[in-house]
């Protein structure tokens, strides 16, 4: 099977990646009588419930139709976080006068960024590699398409693997609007664009969730002119308003061009350029761009899966139908990751699959996601969230207390000439026990952890505030709302007393 097109031809360090990743000339092994666990997907959730399973002792086979290490190592969190690394440090070369230095605005070159994100991807690959998987793990490694023949049989490349527990762990892919004359003018999404070889002079980005907005903001500072399109009134939605709205105050600092309330009637190319033709203000608008890339959300990979032969119930947009414990309808079959969560992060699908694998092989039943899990986008600032929304609470009946303190009240803030942004707990009323965190930040997804582990473990803002933070530290912020929850509990008549108290101790 040929690896799918974003592999550039001739390339050494694709060459590299491909070389672990799906060796040429890999032979699949003679399939076991029966295996304990055959997974489908060699993604972040295939591959950690495929080693799992091996560690315990199991007969396992892993099935990938193309390339291990799924969208994360090749389409998503790897590649798309190396070009945010490099965009932002062309960004810091810009905004050096700030600090003092001699302002240098010399433009990136496309091709070394391009160069390095895969020299980074490539050296990554070893983790996931073939030859680990097979011969230090023993899992018996299958490339092909995997479909199920009936409840307890998968068959890839015609050969049948027969299982006591299967895991499916396809994954998920872009979804595509229908969006009149897309197919036809071409476009990009967030898992073809790392395929570009030359950087376009401007750029449309359609939808402004966490995907659309870091790849605007990539390619924006990467020297794009960008401009944002989003049906709905502001950026990342599903967050609090005024913490989207830092987001965006940075990103009209920096040019991008944002178009909100627009919806787009079709769109076709002239000229050799493309025209999105769109909807704003009662208006109809046209918008010249050379790319347009879609970020419009995931749709799970169900396709030729046969799921109907295994007795596995699913939906075409939400994906695998499981329980609980990740069990699907078929009680020898589970799923984990993005073809069956509504979270579709690579550490959820890592978690669920070490669920999965303990309730598959093992004699316990293990709850999926039972702690709060965090996410950040990976925007400057950052964006990072763990728990409960104000409305959220609100909407179960929930009383809360919401204590925020800004970026710009910490030293090391001012230092870094970061004073954007804030840090918010939502706090269960009367009580110091957090429901739910957001910051905004230069360092938001780095310091949500904190914040994370206390909801989880019921440690509450006293038990932080009661931790000394090393100074200066921008996660001080977190300090700030432990001290601030503790002065509110110095109530007027507990003022009242101690100053007495002061009073007549200097007599």
């Amino acid at each position: 099977m040929q690896p799918e097109a974003f592999i550039l031809p001739g390339n050494d360090n694709d060459r590299a990646l491909l070389e672990n990743i799906h060796p040429q000339g890999w032979q699949n092994p003679k399939p076991a009588k029966c295996y304990n666990l055959v997974v489908i997907g060699g993604g972040p959730a295939g591959l950690v419930a495929s080693r799992t399973a091996a560690e315990l002792g199991a007969k396992v086979a892993l099935v990938e139709s193309n390339l291990l290490g799924g969208d994360c190592l090749n389409l998503g969190c790897v590649p798309s976080k190396t070009l945010i690394g490099c965009a932002r440090a062309a960004h810091n070369v810009r905004s050096a006068k700030l600090f003092g230095v001699t302002d240098n605005d010399q433009k990136p070159e496309f091709t070394k960024v391009m160069e390095r994100m895969q020299i980074v991807r490539a050296g990554l690959s070893v983790n996931d590699s073939a030859h680990l998987l097979s011969r230090e793990l023993g899992i018996d490694l299958f490339f092909g398409q995997g479909l199920f023949r009936g409840p307890d049989t998968i068959e890839v490349d015609q050969s049948l693997l027969r299982f006591k527990k299967a895991a499916i762990c396809t994954g998920a892919r872009a979804a595509v609007p229908s969006i009149p004359g897309l197919d036809e003018t071409g476009f990009l999404t967030s898992e073809t664009v790392f395929s570009l070889t030359a950087l376009p002079r401007r750029l449309a980005v359609i939808g402004a969730g966490a995907i659309g907005c870091e790849l605007a903001q990539v390619f924006s500072r990467l020297g794009s002119a960008v401009t944002l399109l989003e049906p709905g009134p502001r950026l990342l939605p599903r967050e609090d308003r005024d913490a989207s709205e830092v987001v965006q105050r940075a990103f009209e600092a920096e040019g991008i061009r944002l178009l909100f309330h627009s919806r787009i009637s079709r769109v076709f190319a002239r000229e050799g350029e493309k025209a999105v033709l769109y909807s704003r203000n009662g208006g109809e608008s046209e918008l010249a761009v050379d790319a347009i890339l879609v970020a419009v959300g995931r749709a799970p990979n169900l396709n030729n899966l046969h799921l109907e032969k295994a007795g596995v119930h699913y939906h075409p947009r939400s994906g695998i139908k499981v329980d609980a414990c990740l069990r699907t309808s078929n009680r020898k079959i589970f799923a984990a990751g993005d073809v069956c969560s509504i979270y579709k992060f690579t550490h959820t699908a890592e978690a669920q699959a070490r669920t999965l694998v303990a309730n598959a092989l093992l004699p316990m039943q293990r709850r999926s996601l039972n702690n709060v899990i965090s996410w950040c986008t990976y925007t400057s600032p950052e964006l990072a969230h763990a728990g409960l929304y104000e409305q959220e609470a609100q909407a179960r009946g929930i009383e809360v207390t919401t204590l925020t303190v800004p970026m710009s009240a910490v030293d090391r803030a001012w230092m870094d000439g970061e004073t954007e942004g804030f840090a918010r707990v939502l706090l269960k009323k009367g009580t110091d026990r957090i429901l739910g965190a957001t910051i905004v930040s230069r360092h938001a997804g780095e310091m949500i952890g904190e914040l994370t582990l206390a909801i989880n473990r019921g440690l509450g803002l006293k038990a932080i505030g009661h931790t000394l933070h090393p100074y200066p530290t921008q996660s001080a912020v977190i300090k700030k709302l432990a001290d601030a929850y503790l002065r509110s509990r110095l109530k007027p008549w507990l003022k009242n007393v101690l100053r007495a108290w002061m009073r007549w101790q200097n007599r």
